[in-house]
């Protein structure tokens, strides 16, 4: 028995890249190989209509729900499966954004090959929790949660296009802008950061190995932290990412701090700003996300 019994493919139609057309292909290739399995196109309308489609598409049965999307579009998937609290929702992503950190990295066939083969794995995801008390909200991140430099320059290369000359540009315009940002942790301590990074995955943007042993399953994240330094000290972190890596990191199950000022965050990409003042912890959720491909 298969562990999905109706497939659903969230895709946004008006998306500038191949979103549209290979959640066509996929549809047709699925009708083919898998034809007693219901297939239903959802496209989005709006903003954050990804995460409400996968909420409704997940509170009944044994759904597959398939972004069609980068990283960004995975997350509102992610998300949108974990607060409809069905145990039973697979997820799986095919690569339609720019850097497809996710896909990348915990790809091991097709998704078509996935799909037809029914293979079900569980992989850990970050729980962010915002806020204290009864003002407390939580979202889900598939790969990544981090402030400062290193998701900032993720989310240029998205923006930037394809193309080394214009990821280059979209690097070099992060440095020329970037600022530190100041918190404080659990103990007390305030700490002033270029970047603090909660990964899921070893590999991001395309080219930053970020540890050499951090795997999606193993209940734990890497906690990379930059100190604030010079920027040329920032740069020749960055190069050496980008060529040899960054070595072994050290890991976590929690960590938690308040922000001091208002602070852009990013979960996967997505952009969250926190108020002044908001409690802020990270939690890794074991094996919380059964996925395929």
């Amino acid at each position: 028995m298969r562990h999905f019994d109706r497939i659903v493919v969230i895709f946004n139609p008006k998306s500038t890249g191949d979103a549209p057309a290979l959640a066509e292909q996929l549809r047709a290739e699925l009708a083919a190989r898998v034809p007693g399995i219901p297939v239903t196109m959802a496209p989005t309308e709006r903003a954050g209509d990804a995460r409400d489609l996968a909420r409704a598409a997940a509170a009944t049965g044994r759904p597959l729900l398939i972004s069609v999307s980068g990283d960004g579009g995975f997350n509102e998937v992610v998300d949108g499966a974990m607060a409809a609290g069905n145990d039973e929702t697979i997820c799986a992503v095919m690569a339609a954004g720019n850097a497809n950190d996710h896909r990348r990295s915990t790809r091991e066939q097709s998704l078509p090959d996935a799909i037809v083969d029914g293979t079900v794995r569980r992989i850990d995801l970050l729980r962010l929790t915002m806020g204290s008390g009864s003002n407390a909200h939580s979202q889900y991140a598939h790969s990544y949660i981090g402030i400062g430099l290193t998701p900032i320059v993720a989310i240029d290369l998205e923006k930037g296009g394809k193309g080394s000359l214009k990821e280059i540009a979209s690097v070099v315009r992060t440095f020329a802008r970037f600022r530190p940002f100041t918190i404080r942790l659990a103990d007390g301590t305030v700490r002033r950061f270029d970047s603090l990074l909660f990964a899921n995955i070893a590999q991001m943007a395309k080219y930053a190995t970020l540890s050499e042993d951090g795997r999606p399953d193993d209940g734990r994240f890497e906690v990379i932290t930059l100190p604030h330094t010079a920027k040329w000290r920032l740069l020749g972190v960055a190069l050496r990412a980008a060529t040899r890596g960054l070595g072994p990191q050290p890991t976590a199950e929690h960590y938690a701090f308040t922000t001091m000022k208002p602070t852009p965050l990013q979960l996967d990409g997505e952009l969250v700003t926190l108020e002044a003042n908001t409690p802020v912890r990270v939690d890794i959720a074991p094996h919380a996300l059964a996925t395929l491909g």
